[in-house]
């Protein structure tokens, strides 16, 4: 790699991470993640580097401790510790039959929602993107992309997004780019389904053709789906944007909080419900439901509301379950030990 020297604090770099940092290591950030190494930077420039044994056998009891885009590490040699994050981007796990997360991004300030204007918006992607944004701690914003294409009712995207900035931008023709440029030292992550002009936005903030792109189909105006892994790149403007994938799946990780925030108008018309544990199915005196009745609450936020609430806790269970079979194990191995200390 062609070596070039960076100030730590415009990649975000302070006074906090370097207090977790132990000081026999070097403080680096993940740039991209490839099978046990990762691309990182740090102030002597770009290098290559390996996951050290403590670290492996940390991640063998805990998936979530590996390094993953976006994360400040410590270097001797290899990658030794992954510092704390500050914000985690974590959906569930797309692997059969696992129960852990998976970390998309670390250490982001916002997240962008992309969402395309064409064939049309779609409100329940958005909301399940911003119960994941809100959960990591992250500032969310929604950013209707391929704004050239198509007229879109911003207002619809506001009310499914309550708390986030919601924003009309164009790659094509620079409008609402100025309003997504990041200053020194912040750092964003896109997160979107595949064509949603996610690569086509970083390219036209780093003002070159940073990432591959594919060309967009006039029938639908989907774009192909390129980018195959994440990176995290320094933009012209000291700003950094972290780059996905298309993301099929997002299943939702311990995302209670998250989803209290997309759905803030349900939870304050919960509190006036007659029975405080109301499911807002057909109990008397539901508040949600007489407000979905009355036209105060789109049936269709209810809906998705349902939706998301039933996926959380079932994966919640799963989670539950992992737990108890893994300290199920525990046990029946301090049984057998203490089993052959007391054999003649």
């Amino acid at each position: 790699m062609a070596s070039v020297s960076y100030d730590l604090s415009v990649l975000g770099w302070d006074d906090g991470f370097a207090a977790s940092l132990k000081p026999d290591h070097l403080p680096a950030r993940v740039t991209r993640v490839d099978r046990g190494t990762c691309d990182v930077l740090t102030a002597d420039g770009e290098a290559r580097a390996a996951h050290s044994g403590a670290l492996k056998r940390a991640a063998a009891a805990d998936p979530v401790a590996l390094p993953c885009v976006g994360d400040w590490v410590g270097l001797q040699g290899e990658i030794q510790e992954v510092l704390p994050r500050r914000s985690a981007i974590v959906r569930a796990g797309v692997t059969p039959g696992v129960s852990h997360g998976q970390v998309l991004a670390a250490n982001v300030d916002v997240v962008y929602i992309a969402e395309p204007a064409v064939p049309g918006v779609d409100l329940g992607r958005i909301e399940r993107f911003l119960a994941l944004a809100w959960e990591s701690g992250a500032q969310p914003v929604v950013l209707v992309t391929k704004a050239d294409l198509a007229s879109v009712d911003l207002s619809e995207v506001e009310a499914a997004a309550p708390g986030a900035t919601v924003r009309a931008v164009s790659s094509a023709t620079g409008e609402g780019l100025e309003e997504v440029r990041l200053p020194p030292g912040r750092t964003a992550v896109l997160l979107g389904r595949s064509g949603a002009g996610k690569s086509t936005l970083v390219n036209a903030l780093a003002g070159a053709g940073r990432m591959a792109t594919g060309e967009i189909r006039a029938a639908d105006g989907r774009g192909r789906h390129t980018t195959v892994h994440r990176q995290l790149l320094v933009l012209p403007d000291g700003g950094l944007i972290i780059d996905t994938p298309g993301l099929r799946s997002v299943g939702l990780y311990d995302a209670e909080e998250g989803l209290t925030q997309v759905f803030a108008e349900i939870e304050e018309l919960a509190v006036r419900c007659r029975f405080h544990d109301c499911a807002h199915e057909a109990e008397p005196g539901c508040a949600v439901l007489a407000a979905v009745e009355e036209g105060e609450l789109p049936g269709r936020r209810l809906a998705s509301w349902r939706k998301l609430q039933r996926e959380a806790a079932w994966t919640a269970s799963r989670t539950d379950a992992r737990l108890r079979a893994e300290k199920t194990r525990e046990w029946k191995i301090i049984h057998k030990s203490m089993r052959g200390r007391n054999r003649p």
